[in-house]
């Protein structure tokens, strides 16, 4: 009679990292608490430093850690934000000057803490869908609880938007969709293709992400009911700040 085979016992560095996790989650470990460090790690264990990296950079790329430059690694414990896919572009939300990231957020703070707006060329991809060579590109950084999660630049067809408030840093009540329905140019439908991917360097030190965090890139275009596109809208997500929510029918 054969033996069952015995289970593989997972490496070192993952039962440091599930031990630590299991502290986190049990609240033993809170937000901003240092976790200990390599060297901490070291002694407790017996085990090379690069082990103890290991262990460390698994928390790390679970979202539940952050490291801080000469200063060690920390908890980072982040409620994620639950972007609800249709129902923050309702006419509803902006229609009535109401912010598309109140939606969002329900009441937590989130700032626009870099934006630029200029009129600038088109790229090939812009200019093809906006059929406009020259747009307004307004590029913003979001942080929710003083952490940055989204960044997002958004194109406008030049000649429709000139003069108008999208063109300035405060667009007013409602945003940049209610000024759009000034202009008699008003959203009624909306795509979004959504991927996942690594960051580029400049997206992650915007987005001050962990080394091995992936981010969620999405692109949507907002059309008029006559099916004009008057504005595209590429956003980089950190993926470890966000739960994707879409609703269907059946």
């Amino acid at each position: 009679m054969s033996e069952s085979p015995v289970p593989h016992e997972p490496p070192i560095y993952r039962r440091i990292a599930d031990g630590l996790r299991a502290r986190i989650l049990a609240g033993e470990l809170r937000d901003g608490d240092r976790l200990p460090g390599e060297n901490a790690l070291m002694a407790e264990y017996a085990i090379a430093r690069a082990t103890a990296r290991q262990a460390l950079a698994v928390l790390i790329n679970e979202g539940l850690a952050v490291p801080r430059r000469g200063s060690g690694v920390y908890v980072r414990l982040f409620k994620p934000i639950r972007r609800h896919g249709a129902r923050r572009l309702s006419r509803e939300q902006w229609g009535q000057g109401r912010a598309i990231w109140d939606a969002d957020t329900h009441g937590r703070p989130f700032t626009v803490d870099h934006l630029e707006v200029a009129r600038e060329r088109a790229s090939e991809h812009v200019a093809g869908i906006l059929d406009s060579a020259e747009v307004w590109a307004r590029r913003r950084r979001y942080s929710v609880d003083a952490r940055p999660v989204q960044l997002a630049a958004s194109y406008f067809p030049a000649h429709l938007v000139q003069d108008s408030a999208i063109t300035l840093t405060d667009t007013g009540p409602g945003g940049v969709y209610a000024r759009l329905g000034d202009l008699g140019a008003a959203p009624a439908h909306f795509t979004e293709e959504v991927r996942a991917r690594m960051p580029q360097p400049r997206e992650s030190a915007l987005l001050d992400l962990p080394g091995g965090t992936p981010v969620i890139a999405i692109t949507r275009t907002a059309y008029t009911s006559g099916g004009l596109p008057v504005e595209v809208n590429e956003m980089v997500l950190d993926s470890a700040a966000y739960v994707l929510q879409y609703d269907f029918d059946a």
